[in-house]
């Protein structure tokens, strides 16, 4: 079975909400995905109720489940700052038959972290599918360090003869530590491990930004390094009866409105398609 996960950060609620939304049910529709790992989920008032991930698994006959990663209060982040909270979703076209969620380390009064992992009920077996968000600055690798060796400890805890799939906005470029260390190509904590980065395996001379000038959505924040590889799907290592084969990724959510003037998210998405089952 040629699996396909799609993954996007969708910039919480910010403006113009309604067009992102209609936009990412249009695009996202085409892509056609099995399952969509979703990141800065946030309810539609900010604070409580129907979430962004919600709307777009209604809109795509998909389940979905949500979990909070922050609550925080009015002016926890600055005066003036209103109160809310933000989560993951995953959302699937086969029945979500359990979920899990691991707090990741280094959490902060106004930042946290957590692994969101679903068991997915495929045609060919049950089939886990994890997403995150690690921290966001520059200088937090240490930090992303620690997250990815637990999030690695989770996976490999999961006795599972499906592949295991993790996608998320991973918030540091390939050859940071972090991700070297999820492609086994170096050892943190005294620890090696081993998983597919989909779109090097299928784009190896490629860029892949998803975190890209050419969006007009990242304006707000061009104070951090732009043009940068930060989106990820990894897969846990072939088989040699070819489970988890990657066979093709390409960037999604990238074509603006029809005016040109904003994306569905800051970021650009990504789909990868996988094989599941044992084709060879």
């Amino acid at each position: 079975m040629r699996f396909r996960l799609a993954t996007i950060n969708f910039w919480g609620t910010s403006e113009p909400l309604d067009g992102r939304l209609s936009l990412a049910k249009e695009q996202l529709a085409a892509v056609d995905a099995d399952a969509v790992g979703m990141q800065e989920v946030r309810p539609l008032d900010g604070k409580s109720g129907t979430t962004t991930a919600d709307v777009l698994a209604e809109h795509l006959g998909m389940e979905s489940v949500y979990e909070v990663t922050l609550r925080w209060n009015d002016d926890d982040f600055f005066p003036g700052h209103p109160g809310g909270e933000e989560g993951l979703a995953i959302l699937s076209k086969h029945p979500i038959v359990e979920h899990r969620v691991t707090r990741l380390p280094v959490a902060r009064p106004t930042e946290a972290r957590i692994l969101l992992s679903a068991k997915l009920d495929t045609p060919v077996g049950p089939t886990w599918v994890h997403t995150t968000h690690l921290h966001w600055r520059l200088s937090d690798g240490i930090a992303r360090e620690q997250q990815v060796v637990a999030i690695d400890e989770l996976v490999q805890s999961i006795d599972s003869d499906r592949p295991q799939l993790i996608c998320g906005d991973f918030n540091a470029e390939p050859d940071a530590d972090e991700i070297r260390y999820l492609r086994g190509l170096t050892t943190l904590a005294g620890k090696r491990t081993h998983y597919q980065d989909a779109w090097s395996r299928s784009h190896p001379d490629a860029r892949g930004w998803t975190w890209a000038m050419t969006n007009e959505n990242t304006r707000p924040l061009r104070s951090i390094d732009i043009n940068r590889r930060i989106d990820y799907i990894f897969v846990t290592t072939r088989k040699k009866d070819g489970r988890g084969t990657i066979y093709d990724a390409e960037l999604i959510l990238t074509e603006p409105d029809s005016d040109g003037g904003y994306c569905a998210s800051d970021h650009y998405g990504l789909v990868a398609e996988i094989e599941l089952g044992s084709p060879l």
